[in-house]
This record gives C-alpha cells, structure tokens and sequence, in this order.
C-alpha cells in the first residue's frame, strides 16, 4: 500500500430471514459511509440473508430474493468499495458468498472456500465451496490500486486442512488481507481468531482486516470483536465485544503505524454475562417478546438467571414468582424477595401448598394414598411449572428456565416442572461458573444485589425435609465439563485421576437423560459444545464405556 486507506467496519446485528430489513440497514450505512469519504466498507458474512439462515437456503425464492436485494445494493453503490455477505446462486450452484460493489455495479462474486459442517455449523447441506477464488484488483477512490485477498470465516481456519485459500491468496500477490465472518462466540474465541489472523500476517506481512458479525440468533451469540492489523501484525483497530459499532479508521500505508493498541483482557466472568445478557435481549426483540416471567425460589440459579433478564429486558419488563411449599424454608422466600427488590423487578408470591393439597387428595381417593419419594417431589416440580406458564399465557410473556449445564448433563432437573419455558438461559454455563457470576455481578453493581445468603448457602430444591443438592458440585461440575465439552472418555478420564465409579455413573446418568434435554428449551450457546443444535446424541444408546 502506498496510501492510507479510509476504512469503516460494519460490525452489525442482521436478522435472519428479514432480508429488506437487513438491505435497508445496509443502504443506510453505505450513504453515510459513502458521504464521510470512506474508501472501503466491510460488512459480515452473510449479512442479507442473516447467519445462520438454515433451510430457508432450501427455499429458491429465497434465494432469488436475497440476490435482488444485492442488485439493489450494487445499485447504490458509489466510489466506495463495499463488501457484504450474501447468499450467491449462478443458476446451478450455490454458495457462500461476498458480494463485491462499486461504481453502481456489481464487480463479482468471492465464494467461501471451507463450508464448516462442525458443531453448530453444516454448511455443505446448502453450499457449494469456492474453489475458484483469486485476489479481487480494485482501484480505491483515492487513487490506490490494490489486489485484495477476500475470503470468508471458515477461511481462516485452515490450521488443519490440506486446502489453503489464504495461503493461495497470499502466493497469488495480495495487498491486504480482508475476512468476512459470521463466528459465534465461545469464551476466548476471541484470542484464537487474532492468533490466527497474526499467523497469516507473519506469513506474508501484509495487512488483515477481520469483520465479524454481532447479535444473536436462536441458541447462537455473534460476539463481534472485530480487527484490524497493519503488516507488521500490530493491532491498529479491535471493536467492542457484543455491541454493534460502525468503526471509521484509517489503515496506515506500509511501515507508517504510529497508533497501535493492545489485544483486551476480558475476563471469562465478563464475557460470558454479556454473551447471554445480548443472547437474551435478541431472543426476545427478534421473536417479538418484551416481557419474561420466571420463578424465584431463593437460590443461585434463579437469581443469576434473573439479573441476566433485567440487563436484557429492563426491570420493569420482568416477574419473578415464588412459588413456596411446606418444605421450603423461610429464608429462600427471603432471599427471593429482596432478590427481586435489590434488582427492581416485578414480584409476588404463589403458595403451592393448597394446590399441592388437592393433588394429593385426588391421588388419595383413587389411589388409596397420597404420592411420595420421587412423585412427590416431580409433583411440585410440574404444579410450579404450570402456575408459570399461566402467567406467560396471561399476558404472552416468555418463560425463562433456570436450570444449569451441570444439572441438565446429569438430569437433575423435572420435564413438564422447571424444564417448561421458552427459553434457556443459563442452560450452558455450569454451577460453578453460576456461582462466579453472581459474584460478578454484584462486583459490576458495587452492591450486593444478588443476597449473600444465596451464594453462600448450601443448594438445595426443597422438595422434601432436609434435602441438599447430592452432588459436590466442585467436584462433579469440571468432570460433566470434560465429558460433554471436551468429549473425555472413561479410561482418559481415569488416567487423570477420577475416580473409575464416579466416571461411570456419571457417563450413566449423562446418556440417559438424554430423552429430557432433546424437550428442554432452546439455550444460548456460550461453551464450546452446548446441549442442543450442535450436540446431536441418539436417545435409544446402548453404548456403554466399559474400561
């Protein structure tokens, strides 16, 4: 490069599915990026039609759709240069694509090369992989003539693969390097997307541009953190994490940085609250919800989940319900109460003993007897549930689950009781990592928003006299995270030290509950393997890990 180039990241939160929505957005940014003299506009993979947009990529007129609404972009298109992800059919193929704009035209297509079909992701079911790509020549506005290595997500991480686009792009004689992403956001997924772009720089020492897509989508958050390096690998631009931002920045000529700054430390605490305070929010706006109910019992899990909902959603948009028995304790009613106030939210208190009562009556005169042991507890359970419900019903408010990833591995958890919802919001973080977000929390808040007694006192479901939690969850908790993230088996596990019985029962109890979380809500995705779209496990499995 022998001139700075004026840059604006479109770091934005599309809409799956609302394609004139999502061009309108776009049309609105090109104008005024256009006016302030940019040279380049860079927006997310597959912004038109949104990510992941799934079997709508099925549907042709979709398709045909989401091209019309690239005409129309190209259209409008000045001396800029504009980059936006889009769904691309030639008549026979489709693909992951870039559209390339300017001068009211469209200049070509880049297609995706490595279709992830991983995880969440299952690319190969819609698209075709690009194998045709070659550096893109543009003349800037500005004067600057620069072969530009385009290439999308995936493309990037090909530490493993035999097919190399950036490797070809960089051999082929590119000037910058430029990714379009739509990356999900895992705790410090950040730190290895900027390990592998400063990879590629060190490899061809050209400059790297990196735009990630931001919002959420169902179970997935888009965290954003888009960046930009100049040649020598240094930073010169890292947007936020989880908010959208239209960045205007200048890309310095060769060897001219004089304004670089350094990679951000977040803490794991922060990410993941902010991860699903946005996946939350953007549940609820995207699926035309405002207002959510849940129930308070006094503990962790509920009181995590409800300081999630009123950063989302505002106080004044969420109810907490506490919903007593004979078997719970005085202090968890409490707890529950100065919960609710501590945050502002909505709250009153539903006594399930007369219900209950009159369950049990039933039961009585057409069984002989009352229910007890399990029945009895999963009876409290479901009455919960559906006084919950009730209320979403009410007024069409969404119902947040509250149960966490250590529990629902386990399946520690009631169907049709405190499983029934719309929405699974801690679903993914397990309790130890519930624990250190409430301290979090009210660290955040220089408060103690979240009740002391709720942190510190043993967990317990109060469906009968005296129960506490029967698991040890300093204990359990890293060994359900090894067996579902890190897909451990039991001789790997054994060989570290757990205990052989430990191991297996809790392989038992992971595999059979199987059943529970194929019904449970979907749950906002913030682990590396989440339960649900990206973990796709049989319910009949006779597989057993003997040694």
């Amino acid at each position: 490069m022998q001139n700075d180039l004026k840059l604006a990241i479109a770091q934005v939160n599309p809409t799956v599915g609302a394609l004139r929505a999502n061009t309108e957005q776009a049309l609105d940014i090109m104008e005024k990026m256009e006016s302030s003299g940019n040279d380049l506009l860079v927006f997310p993979e597959m912004f038109i039609p949104g990510y992941p947009a799934q079997d709508l990529i099925l549907e042709k007129h979709f398709i045909l759709e989401n091209l019309k609404m690239v005409d129309e972009l190209a259209a409008a298109s000045g001396d800029m240069l504009t980059l936006i992800g889009a769904i691309h059919y030639d008549g026979t193929d489709t693909f992951n694509g870039v559209a390339v704009l300017q001068h009211g035209k469209l200049i070509q297509w880049v297609h995706k090369s490595l279709l992830p079909t991983y995880d969440v992701f299952d690319e190969w079911r819609y698209f075709k992989p690009g194998r045709d790509n070659k550096p893109v020549a543009i003349t800037f506005r500005n004067g600057e003539k620069l072969r530009l290595g385009i290439h999308i997500c995936e493309d990037l991480w090909d530490e493993n693969i035999d097919y190399k686009i950036c490797d070809i792009l960089g051999d082929s004689g590119v000037d910058l390097f430029i990714n379009l992403s739509a990356s999900p956001f895992v705790t410090n997924k950040y730190i290895e997307r900027s390990r592998l772009i400063t990879r590629k720089i060190e490899n061809f020492n050209k400059p790297y541009i990196y735009v990630n897509l931001i919002g959420g989508q169902d179970q997935l958050v888009f965290d954003g953190m888009s960046m930009v390096a100049d040649e020598n690998g240094d930073w010169v631009h890292i947007s936020p994490q989880f908010d959208e931002s239209i960045s205007e920045l200048i890309l310095p000529a060769s060897s001219r940085s004089d304004s670089t700054i350094e990679l951000p430390d977040i803490s794991k605490e922060e990410q993941v609250f902010k991860g699903l305070v946005l996946g939350v929010h953007d549940y609820f706006t995207k699926t035309g919800h405002s207002r959510a109910v849940l129930g308070l019992s006094g503990g962790i899990d509920s009181a995590v989940t409800a300081a999630i909902a009123v950063e989302a959603l505002g106080a004044d948009n969420v109810l907490g319900i506490a919903m007593p028995s004979k078997y719970s304790s005085e202090h968890s009613v409490t707890d529950a109460e100065v919960l609710a106030k501590n945050l502002g939210m909505n709250y009153i208190n539903v006594p399930i003993n007369n219900i209950f009562d009159g369950f049990q009556s039933t039961y009585s005169q057409t069984l002989g007897s009352p229910i007890t042991g399990l029945p009895e507890e999963n009876l409290q359970a479901r009455i919960r549930g559906n006084i919950l419900m009730s209320f979403s019903n009410k007024d069409g408010s969404l119902l947040l689950t509250t149960g966490n990833k250590t529990e629902i591995a386990l399946g520690y958890c009631t169907l049709y009781g405190d499983m029934s919802g719309g929405l699974a919001v801690i679903s993914d973080i397990g309790k130890r990592m519930v624990y250190r977000l409430a301290k979090f929390y009210n660290q955040i808040k220089r408060t103690v928003v979240i009740p002391e007694n709720t942190i510190t006192k043993e967990p317990s479901a109060e469906l009968r006299d005296n129960q506490v939690d029967p698991f040890d969850y300093e204990v359990v908790g890293p060994l359900v995270n090894a067996i579902i993230e890190e897909h451990s088996d039991l001789a790997t596990l054994v060989a570290k030290g757990w205990d052989e019985t430990l191991v297996k029962e809790l392989l038992h109890k992971v595999r059979i509950n199987e059943y529970k979380r194929q019904q449970m809500p979907p749950g906002i995705r913030v682990s590396s393997k989440a339960f649900g779209i990206g973990r796709r496990m049989p319910i009949v499995n006779h597989y057993r890990q003997d040694k």
